[in-house]
């Protein structure tokens, strides 16, 4: 089965996106306001400075400290640095760039539902939370973009829209509340609602654990090296392949969100700060030309100029030329006429 695009039921009526239309650019109508650049902005209306989300924010703690563990000598292997390198293709641009965020969030193009849900399982062991939670944060983040209620605005300090927001409870993201209006769409399929439920999400990326470390204590063992060996080249795996190659993931996924808000060039004006930043581009493959992306959301091609590389897009039309992915969005031809000089 194939899942048919759609436009979002909180978009209905706002720009690119009528009345029974296809989602297109909001930014703009969306806003419905001159954007002051660099304005500070107050914490969200929803945040307490105090109240500490004591899980995630021990979460993210943990994983540092595990990855920090690559510094010793004995975690190292060049495979595993391999692991860690082809690891950030397969789960950061595959999993997150492409699924959760050009696929789910943006439906920027369709495919099999028994491959969506494969790339969300990538998505999901990167540890940036469920696939409809996720989805949610980054609709508001484009319905509230540069304004008190977006989740991740770096105007309100660069720490606050790297990571920041992820320490502190914000109310406004309780998922009863941002899930009816930014994810209802996802939720109706079971696969996603069941990752809500007894915290099925953290128990698949903890499995995925025992793959990287059980994969090198085999192979080790295989290759004839003893077992105390073999534990280390799987320990190197693990340390290698799961906690730096997330903790790395982690930092590009949240420099889209701070970096491409402070520095960059812009191509277009939104109405609001967003813009491409050349190293977060290429880090991310593709996520940091911010600004095109803010310009038109639901194109799956976020490079617009013919240097601007977009690794996760050419990953999108190598599916399509498989067969595998279709209806691909590219941008509107309209931009053209928007781009600043």
């Amino acid at each position: 089965k194939w899942r048919s695009s759609r436009c979002y039921p909180w978009m209905a009526g706002k720009a690119g996106c009528p009345q029974g239309g296809v989602f297109r650019n909001m930014t703009e109508t969306v806003l419905g306001r001159e954007t002051s650049a660099r304005a500070r902005l107050l914490l969200p209306a929803g945040v307490r400075p105090l109240s500490v989300d004591w899980l995630r924010a021990g979460s993210i703690v943990l994983y540092h400290l595990a990855a920090m563990l690559a510094l010793l000598p004995w975690f190292f292997s060049w495979t595993g640095v391999i692991a860690c390198l082809v690891g950030i293709y397969v789960f950061a641009t595959l999993g997150i760039n492409l699924c959760y965020h050009r696929l789910l969030t943006h439906r920027g193009f369709v495919c099999p539902i028994w491959l969506e849900h494969g790339l969300a399982i990538l998505g999901v062991c990167c540890a940036q939370d469920t696939p409809a939670r996720w989805v949610a944060i980054h609709r508001r983040h484009h319905h509230h973009s540069e304004d008190q209620a977006d989740p991740h605005s770096p105007a309100v300090n660069f720490c606050w829209g790297h990571m920041g927001w992820l320490l502190l409870v914000n109310r406004e993201l309780n998922p009863i509340g941002i899930f009816d209006r930014y994810a209802r769409d996802l939720l109706r399929d079971p696969f996603y609602a069941a990752m809500e439920r007894n915290f099925l999400y953290v128990r698949v990326n903890v499995l995925s654990w025992p793959v990287f470390f059980g994969g090198g204590l085999i192979a080790g063992w295989m290759a004839g090296d003893g077992i105390a060996a073999a534990v280390q080249f799987g320990l190197s795996l693990l340390v290698w392949g799961v906690f730096v190659r997330t903790v790395l993931v982690w930092h590009i996924t949240w420099s889209v969100n701070s970096v491409t808000h402070r520095w960059g060039y812009r191509n277009y004006e939104t109405g609001e700060d967003s813009r491409n930043n050349v190293l977060i581009g290429l880090l991310s493959n593709g996520e940091g030309w911010h600004n095109n992306h803010h310009a038109d959301p639901r194109a799956a091609r976020h490079g617009h100029k013919w240097w601007e590389f977009d690794v996760t897009y050419l990953s999108v039309r190598l599916f399509g030329a498989l067969g595998l992915a279709r209806e691909i969005v590219e941008p509107s031809a309209h931009l053209n006429a928007q781009r600043e000089s």
